[in-house]
C-alpha cells in the first residue's frame, strides 16, 4: 500500500529536478540573447553614426546616394545575419529549458 505513495514522492522529487535544470537552461540562454541584441544593438548604433557622419561630410548627390546604397546593404546583410543568430539562439533556448522533461512523461504513466 505504501509503494504508490512512494512512487509519487519519486516522481515528485525527479519532477523537481528537472524544473531546476530548466530554470538553469533558461537562464543561461536568456543572458545569451540579451547579450547578442545589446551587442547587436551597439553596433548598429555605431554603424548608423558613422554612416551619417559620412553622409554630412558628402560633397556630391552621387558620393551621397553612392554611401546611401551601401549603408542599405550592409543593414540589410546586419539584419539577415543577427536573425539567424536570434533563431538559433531561440531554437537552443526551447530545446535546453525542455530537455530536462523528457521521459517524464513516460515515467508518470508507468
Amino acid at each position: 500500500m505504501l509503494q504508490p505513495f512512494a512512487n509519487l514522492q519519486k516522481l515528485g522529487q525527479e519532477n523537481l529536478e528537472a524544473t531546476i535544470k530548466a530554470l538553469g537552461a533558461f537562464s543561461a540562454n536568456a543572458q545569451a540573447i540579451a547579450t547578442e541584441s545589446a551587442d547587436y544593438a551597439r553596433k548598429s548604433f555605431e554603424y548608423n553614426s558613422s554612416v551619417v557622419e559620412k553622409l554630412a561630410g558628402a560633397t556630391t548627390l552621387d558620393k551621397a546616394i553612392e554611401l546611401q546604397s551601401s549603408y542599405v546593404k550592409g543593414a540589410y546583410d546586419s539584419l539577415v545575419g543577427q536573425s539567424t543568430k536570434m533563431g538559433a539562439l531561440y531554437t537552443a533556448l526551447a530545446t535546453d529549458t525542455f530537455k530536462p522533461f523528457e521521459g517524464l512523461l513516460s515515467k508518470a504513466k508507468a
